[in-house]
């Protein structure tokens, strides 16, 4: 187990974080460390061998501490290198490893025992088992979970009216009961969800992950009461043992930071910058690092970006000959295919772009929230189906994708996507998004003011209530 030193020692209290091995789980906390850091609390942050360069080089100018645990070997199907879920061969294997992290427990609590008394920790929703480890050490938890509190509501509203075994078909919607205003449709909900006898791996991880979830002191999210007044208040009355304390957008946290020089700016940039020079707006297509998307719907955006005859900048790991042959020679004038490491920060916070092509991943949305950029939603997996149905039809931020059967899991053909990139970035319902985003973004920056912001308050009076002086 590495660790590096810091002023522990000085500062009177001190707080564990622990987030789950995956880049949109890590940055996270990363930016959280940086909350805490400002307001004099020691921080230690886990983590694993492999996945501590990317932290190690994010909290380099700080007294944070670093320990690594070594991740577990010889997991079935999984290659031993693998320390993080976006180097898994499939998500297939996901529960496996998720499942497998509970045998860090044992080192975790080693390095426990010598560390300087904690006053609480924030460990990743993913890590159940960390909670026996806070109980046996005395000390609360607080679970990070990266999703937003609509999702959390209308998730637990839905499973808990056993609405997933109605009689109604998988994309025919249903009115949420307790939010009458929303409906949603089987297919919103992940299909482990939907089994009436579930069983198996997956379930395995959900139950222990939700048990020590309503166990813990209660949930941190990324997010600000701004923007979803109405469900913090619904959870916060309703689950009054297991509060939210919103505390986003933690991507404001830090400023942004431009790691390159001028002169060594890289190319995405540059082309970026051209297209601001000719007054051209563009449109950012990612769609995470976990989504598993395949050849024929890889072509079909391919076609439906080139046909639209919008400026893009899609960022992919995937080979040239899978989009295609010549696509990227014929659409070289407006656009650009970047399969390197990207800021997506920095990109979003470009002027020229004016829309976000995205998976709806909550790490995503909020950023392109901050930016004040729209965004055309094509959610994948995960909660990410109803964080779509927030983006769109709660907060009006954004356009769905049209899929060719009216599934919200169903295949993009080029012509619906090409239909609904024209209304993102040129439609009068695009121009309504950019104007709600842009109000959104104020609110943003506004709530994690200094001293001042809801989003500042929050993690103050959740601090009080550990670190007080006695």
């Amino acid at each position: 187990m590495g660790s590096i030193s810091s002023s522990r020692d000085e500062s009177k209290y001190h707080a564990v974080l622990f987030p789950f091995m995956s880049k949109g789980h890590t940055i996270p906390q990363i930016h959280l460390a940086h909350l805490l850091l400002r307001r004099g609390i020691a921080v230690t942050f886990f983590t694993t061998p492999a996945n501590r360069p990317f932290i190690a080089k994010s909290l380099a100018d700080t007294t944070a501490s670093i320990i690594d645990l070594p991740f577990p070997k010889n997991i079935p199907e999984i290659p031993p290198e693998v320390e993080s879920t976006d180097k898994l061969p499939s998500m297939s294997l996901f529960p496996k490893f998720a499942l497998a992290t509970k045998h860090m427990q044992a080192d975790f609590e080693k390095a426990l025992e010598v560390l300087p008394r904690v006053n609480f920790m924030v460990s990743d929703g993913f890590l159940w088992w960390t909670l026996e480890s806070a109980n046996k050490f005395g000390f609360p938890r607080l679970v990070f979970y990266g999703m937003n509190v609509f999702a959390m509501c209308v998730s637990r509203a839905v499973v808990g009216a056993r609405l997933l075994f109605g009689p109604e078909s998988d994309d025919e919607l249903i009115t949420v009961p307790q939010f009458p205003w929303i409906k949603v449709t089987k297919n919103d909900i992940e299909p482990s969800f939907r089994d009436p006898e579930p069983k198996g791996l997956h379930f395995e991880f959900n139950m222990a992950c939700l048990k020590a979830g309503i166990n813990s002191y209660g949930y941190l999210s990324n997010s600000f009461y701004q923007l979803e007044s109405t469900f913090v208040d619904y959870w916060n009355r309703e689950e009054n043992r297991n509060k939210v304390w919103l505390v986003g957008p933690l991507c404001l946290a830090d400023p942004l930071r431009i790691e390159h020089e001028p002169h060594k700016r890289p190319t995405w940039i540059q082309w970026l910058d051209q297209k601001l020079d000719h007054g051209s707006p563009v449109l950012y297509v990612a769609f995470g690092s976990q989504a598993e998307i395949s050849q024929e719907q890889l072509r079909e955006i391919a076609i439906g970006l080139e046909k639209s005859g919008v400026n893009f900048l899609w960022v992919t790991r995937t080979k040239e000959s899978e989009l295609g042959d010549g696509f990227e020679e014929r659409v070289k004038e407006r656009g650009i295919v970047v399969r390197e490491w990207v800021n997506q920060r920095e990109i979003l916070m470009h002027p020229s772009v004016q829309g976000f092509l995205s998976h709806c991943g909550w790490n995503s949305a909020m950023e392109s929230i901050c930016a004040g950029v729209p965004i055309l939603a094509w959610p994948m997996m995960a909660e990410q189906h109803l964080n779509a149905r927030m983006i769109v039809e709660e907060i009006k931020v954004g356009v769905r994708v049209e899929t060719c059967n009216g599934s919200v899991r169903g295949f993009v053909k080029w012509e619906g996507l090409e239909k609904t990139v024209k209304e993102l970035m040129e439609g009068e319902v695009g121009k309504m998004a950019r104007k709600n985003v842009e109000d959104y973004a104020l609110k943003a920056k506004k709530a994690m003011e200094e001293e001042t912001g809801s989003s500042w308050q929050t993690l103050d009076t959740l601090i009080g209530k550990f670190c007080s002086s006695n």
